[in-house]
């Protein structure tokens, strides 16, 4: 029978985990799962797989967060570990939005989405290795498309695990997308040097060439220095990656089309803008650049969809 645990995190508030998980809703997903209010993660710890739900209680104003894990070893300090980092950099429940909300309450764009997305945080993912190879699928891509092959990529070689009548999916770690060949990974759909990208990345990992406890002591700079000398791996690539899987909360990936185009014509009133125009504008938004570009996105979502349906933006 497998073990269970459950503890409660008090977010930075206002949260509001209906609005941050959001995003994990605009595409067909089976590893990060939305269900009910709730949110649903298989995840590996050591060699066992653990699953964790994670439910708000109160308003954004009181959001207690209730977390409950579920499986061989669910009450160890490793499977906490494993939850408190899922809560925090997929979840967002310490990206500082109270800090954001004084600096920011009274700019002209982020002003107003501010007081109508109250609430609502960075949403990534629990490590580095997904962060990366999501950002591969997604260059110069439609979103769809790129979200599309991570799922293949799970339901293809993620490790499965049964709970009441579920069947949960965990994100495939490296060691297992290293054993395959290029021709495999570019049956999901990718280009040659993409799945070359992904083949790369997920050596390094497994050779311990990348290793997170040994880069989350790096400086943003430092972090896109060492990522970018993959092939494969560009500034934008590594900016997502750093915003995404790492929680760094003034990550901005200035290239990203969502950027120069949608927010500079959709928010900004501009026929497109150039990357170092856009990142020269969001130098008003330091050190919380990345919670910034979250409510642009959310407010140009909101805009759109209330036009023609979803945008094509990361959100």
């Amino acid at each position: 029978m497998a073990e269970r645990s459950r503890f409660s995190v008090r977010p930075e508030r206002p949260y509001s985990l209906e609005r941050t998980l959001g995003r994990f809703q605009r595409f067909p997903e089976v590893v990060d799962r939305v269900e009910d209010g709730s949110y649903r993660r298989l995840v590996q710890v050591g060699r066992r797989l653990l699953l964790i739900s994670v439910r708000q209680q109160g308003p954004p104003s009181r959001a207690l967060l209730e977390v409950s894990l579920r499986g061989k070893d669910a009450t160890g300090r490793d499977a906490r570990q494993e939850a408190m980092r899922l809560v925090e950099r997929s979840l967002g429940a310490h990206a500082g939005l109270p800090a954001f909300y004084r600096a920011h309450r009274n700019d002209r764009l982020l002003g107003p989405v501010i007081r109508s997305a109250r609430g609502l945080s960075v949403s990534g993912h629990p490590g580095l290795w997904e962060a990366l190879v999501t950002a591969v699928f997604a260059q110069q891509v439609n979103l769809a498309l790129a979200y599309r092959i991570r799922r293949d990529l799970a339901l293809r070689y993620g490790r499965r695990a049964r709970f009441g009548n579920e069947t949960y999916i965990a994100f495939p770690r490296p060691e297992r997308v290293a054993r395959e060949t290029l021709a495999r990974l570019r049956s999901l759909g990718l280009s040659q040097a993409k799945a070359g990208t992904v083949l790369g990345l997920a050596n390094a990992f497994r050779r311990g060439e990348l290793v997170e406890s040994e880069l989350e002591p790096l400086t943003d700079e430092e972090l896109i220095e060492r990522l970018t000398a993959f092939k494969g791996v560009g500034r934008w690539t590594a900016e997502t990656a750093l915003m995404r899987g790492f929680a760094r909360s003034d990550a901005f990936p200035g290239g990203d089309l969502g950027v120069v185009k949608y927010i500079a014509q959709g928010l900004l009133g501009r026929d497109g803008a150039t990357e170092g125009e856009m990142r020269a504008f969001a130098e008003r938004w330091r050190p919380h650049r990345a919670l910034a570009l979250t409510y642009a996105y959310a407010e140009l979502t909101r805009l759109r969809e209330n036009r023609v349906g979803t945008t094509g933006t990361e959100g």
